[in-house]
């Protein structure tokens, strides 16, 4: 079942989501070759803490980290590690924050120092495909138009779409339902409603779609180790249409 939250809860879960672009903004500036993902996650954590939040995901399911920090190959759920960045990696970052009993979540990928033009173009298409998502986020649309969006542009665009992850709902809990797919037929599913909270999160591969973990049992990686991408936004549901959380300030 989908919860339809209310004002008030959504005033929660903004308030979250903008802790979550706080964070967002420090990091962005701080990716360039030399740094480690270890130190950004440290940072992000010293900002959730001393904005009042807890970091999400820092013992979910025992994961390790505030921030999941995933380069290259890698997917989603990387550990963050004290080995350097180099020139030429893109790394995306996946923060999550909690407060006040509710959740906000957000990702974003980006280039360290200069990157190739097949990388940009798999940053900016993912990216892109976050948008479309969002836009079908309109009361009594359908769950499979939001799908249907980023598959379209990320296949005609030239990528893969990693099947095995995607979008959610959020609110109480980091994971709610829906599960929301990167790939789908439209006007198909249950309809959207004033209310809903959902996390779009397109994830693509500039290779195959196939995926395999790594020994932490945590970090998702290309089978064919082709870079891939990640884009993620909090929305909500208003009178108004789609209401990006994560993209406010305080």
């Amino acid at each position: 079942m989908i919860s339809k939250k209310s004002t008030s809860e959504i005033d929660r879960i903004r308030h979250c989501c903008k802790i979550v672009h706080l964070v967002q903004k420090k990091l962005k500036p701080l990716v360039e070759p030399g740094i480690s993902t270890l130190e950004l996650d440290e940072i992000a954590e010293k900002t959730i803490i001393s904005e009042g939040g807890s970091p999400a995901f820092k013992g979910y399911n025992d994961f390790p980290a505030s921030i999941c920090a995933s380069n290259n190959e890698s997917v989603v759920h990387g550990f963050p590690c004290d080995t350097p960045l180099h020139e030429g990696d893109i790394l995306s970052i996946d923060v999550g924050v909690k407060m006040n009993g509710y959740f906000g979540d957000g990702a974003f990928t980006l280039g360290v120092g200069k990157i190739t033009e097949e990388k940009e173009y798999l940053i900016k298409t993912t990216q892109h495909c976050l948008t479309l998502g969002i836009e079908q986020m309109v009361a009594d649309s359908y769950l499979g138009n939001i799908s249907h969006a980023i598959q379209q542009h990320a296949e005609k665009s030239g990528f893969s779409i990693i099947r095995e992850y995607g979008g959610h709902g959020i609110g109480k809990k980091l994971h709610e339902s829906p599960h929301i797919n990167n790939f789908g037929r439209p006007e198909q599913g249950p309809k959207l409603k004033i209310g809903h909270v959902f996390c779009i999160e397109p994830i693509l591969s500039m290779g195959q779609p196939e995926i395999t973990h790594g020994c932490d049992d945590w970090t998702v990686f290309t089978k064919d180790r082709q870079p891939a991408a990640h884009f993620e936004h909090t929305v909500a549901i208003t009178k108004d249409g789609p209401e990006i959380l994560t993209l406010e300030e305080f």
